[in-house]
């Protein structure tokens, strides 16, 4: 997990890198760092699995042992984990989906739960590799990768979780989000994300669907005491969607972990 957790420090501390497309993350402005690849958008890495009712997408990038990168939900994308990917995918072999209802997967008509995001990541890793892998994940991708690792146990070595703690309706509620408000965060987004879909007429519905899961959906000591695999936690001090405290009560609740802080690190990220 420490060799993980470096690569992590090696990405935060690049300086430079050429922009030579058009695929981007929500909220990117000129001075973020971004990655040259069009992860999640790359004609010349894509492939799709059918899940039954939709058809998820995914790249694979790197030799090793594998590696899954979970992006986040909301407004994530796979975009969004380009710079771990850049770095990881030198010495794993990053498996890189976007989720159900993101980027060029299918929205399908199955409801909105972890268990689901589980068996369609599971379904991508399944056409990669039957090996135990770690499993990298941001927000979202986090929570669905506590999910994987509770039903799958067998499949899954470590997590590294960014941003993902305890979560409980009765005390954090998130904004109700709408296409048409975050489009005034970042209309470039929003307008690429509907160029993406297999299902742009669904995607005001979908995140309509998504945020009211994510409102009322409780994850703590039931899902974590089931997890059994070592698990980092890496946490930013302020950040907004993922509260210090959370993360810290997810810590004392995973059996097997450890906790890192980012001292002072916000976010502009809305899940």
């Amino acid at each position: 997990m420490r060799k993980l957790f470096l690569a992590f420090l090696g990405i935060t501390i690049l300086t430079s890198i050429t922009f030579a497309h058009n695929t981007h993350y929500f909220m990117q402005d000129e001075h973020d760092i971004v990655s040259a690849t069009p992860y999640g958008n790359n004609p010349a890495a894509g492939k799709y699995v059918n899940v039954g009712d939709t058809k998820i997408y995914y790249e694979v990038y790197g030799t090793g042992e594998p590696l899954l990168v979970l992006h986040g939900g909301g407004v994530g994308s796979t975009y969004e984990m380009g710079r771990f990917i850049d770095e990881l995918s030198k010495s794993y072999m990053v498996i890189a989906p976007s989720t159900r209802g993101q980027g060029k997967s299918g929205i399908g008509t199955k409801p909105i739960t972890y268990e689901q995001k589980a068996k369609d990541i599971m379904s991508v890793v399944n056409k990669v590799t039957k090996k135990p892998m770690i499993i990298l994940g941001f927000s979202d991708g986090a929570f669905t990768a506590y999910k994987i690792a509770s039903m799958y146990p067998k499949r899954v070595k470590k997590i590294v979780a960014i941003g993902a703690g305890e979560l409980d309706p009765a005390t954090h509620q998130f904004p109700a989000l709408t296409l048409d408000s975050l489009a005034q965060y970042d209309k470039n987004f929003i307008e690429e994300k509907k160029a993406l879909s297999p299902e742009p007429e669904k995607l005001a519905d979908f995140l309509n669907r998504y945020y009211a899961f994510f409102n009322s959906v409780k994850v703590g000591k039931d899902l974590f005491s089931s997890i059994k695999c070592p698990v980092l936690l890496i946490a930013g001090e302020l950040d907004a969607n993922a509260p210090l405290d959370t993360v810290i009560s997810a810590y004392k609740m995973l059996p097997n972990s450890q906790l890192a802080i980012i001292a002072n690190a916000p976010t502009k990220r809305l899940l």
